[in-house]
């Protein structure tokens, strides 16, 4: 499978994960301290082939996919589960498998400029999903089923508009998530 856009990941051994996966080029961060010459490179590689944010499912990851989208707009984002990406107790892209790697980047997401998006707080509090025993569960779930990642409250409200998921979207996965339940 070859992929037409550059995939950013954080490091050698995310390459190498990509790498025996599909056909890609990559650009590697080399940790959360993003020197200027790599936004530069994200930003030259997103106007001429576009670019796939790949970063690892923990805090450094959450935190480097926020820099470069900040930085480098209109980015793709493939995520990928902690579990998916866990291995000895040590979480990253490195670890997760080729069937893993080749899923997340087929279902990946195109952020779009802050807007009005059709999903509102309302929304999050009236399915359980900002407060409650199991709220980070039913985000952990729903970010799975709509291929966007984990995320807290405030910030799965930003994905889910930024990501322009649909209200049907929105709706199935919390009927899926809600039968699980049951």
């Amino acid at each position: 499978m070859k992929i037409k856009e550059v995939i950013v990941v954080e490091g050698r051994d995310d390459t190498a994960a990509i790498k025996r996966a599909v056909n890609a080029d990559t650009i590697e961060t080399g940790g959360s301290a993003i020197h200027k010459r790599t936004i530069e490179k994200i930003r030259l590689a997103q106007q001429k082939r576009g670019v796939i944010i790949f970063t690892d499912p923990d805090y450094q990851g959450e935190r480097i996919r926020k820099i470069i989208s900040k930085s480098v707009p209109g980015c793709k984002h493939a995520f990928i589960t902690q579990e998916d990406g866990t291995k000895k107790g040590d979480i990253g892209v490195e670890n997760a498998t080729p069937d893993v790697i080749i899923r997340a980047l087929s279902e990946v997401r195109t952020e779009m400029a802050e807007t009005a998006g059709e999903i509102t707080s309302d929304d999050l509090l009236a399915n359980g999903l900002t407060s409650g025993v199991d709220a980070k569960e039913r985000r952990i779930k729903l970010g799975e089923a709509l291929g966007i990642g984990y995320a807290n409250a405030k910030q799965m409200l930003q994905r889910l508009n930024a990501f322009q998921i649909s209200r049907a979207e929105f709706e199935a996965a919390i009927t899926a998530i809600n039968k699980e339940r049951e």
